[in-house]
């Protein structure tokens, strides 16, 4: 996992609609950055559906919310039409930018020991420097306490 002061790395990946988009170009705006493990599974349902909740919120105080996955874009695309999901979600089928954060790691699910994308939200400043790193974060819990450090 990265850590706090230290500059996000840079990345260009593939949106629901196959629009390219890079951290590089949010510089001047805060970025909410969280990584899920699968579209429509219940937790990153909860999750990405709190985040549309307060999405207004959000944009308000000029952050924008952005949630990576290894899913395609079409799967992206299904779940965000779903749960009419307001912000972007980008595909990381080749886990480059994933593991570039710290995210693939293993993992226990009763008692089962696997590898996977632990649950986590990066808060990231105006100059891509993060400011908060969160890990292992509760999905229905990580919205609200993401705006609240806003």
């Amino acid at each position: 996992m990265l850590t706090v002061g230290t500059a996000a790395p840079d990345y260009t990946l593939p949106d629901m609609n196959g629009e390219m988009h890079s951290l590089s170009e949010f510089k001047g705006k805060k970025v909410v950055l969280y990584f899920y493990a699968k579209d429509n599974t219940a937790g990153c349902t909860k999750q990405a559906c709190g985040f549309a909740e307060l999405y207004p919120q959000f944009t308000e105080k000029g952050a924008v919310v952005i949630g990576i996955s290894k899913d395609s874009p079409a799967s992206h695309k299904k779940f965000a039409e779903k749960y009419r999901l307001p912000f972007i979600l980008l595909s990381d089928s080749e886990r480059k930018v994933i593991d570039a954060y710290g995210v693939w790691q293993e993992k226990k699910l009763y008692g089962k020991v696997s590898m996977g994308i632990v649950r986590t939200t990066y808060l990231i400043d105006e100059n891509g420097i993060i400011i908060k790193a969160s890990e292992k974060v509760k999905a229905a819990e990580d919205p609200a306490n993401t705006l609240a450090l806003l």
